[in-house]
């Protein structure tokens, strides 16, 4: 590190995305729902993790909720 960069006067504020983080979690998800996105998220250059969290965040952004009968 350049010796002119001196982190000791920087001051603490707090993260603004914050509220953008995510949290791990632990699910049972079939073995054919998993091989479903894997097979769009190559498809798509993305982790098979990341196209789940986006299809479940536009599930939440748009409101759209599961009949279960």
């Amino acid at each position: 590190m350049k010796p002119e960069y001196d982190l000791s006067k920087m001051q603490k504020r707090p993260n603004p995305f914050a509220k953008q983080l995510k949290k791990q979690v632990t699910l049972s998800v079939g073995i054919d729902v998993i091989e479903y996105f894997q097979i769009m998220a190559q498809e798509e250059g993305i982790s098979y993790e990341e196209l789940i969290n986006l299809y479940l965040q536009d599930c939440v952004s748009s409101g759209r909720k599961l009949s279960v009968k």
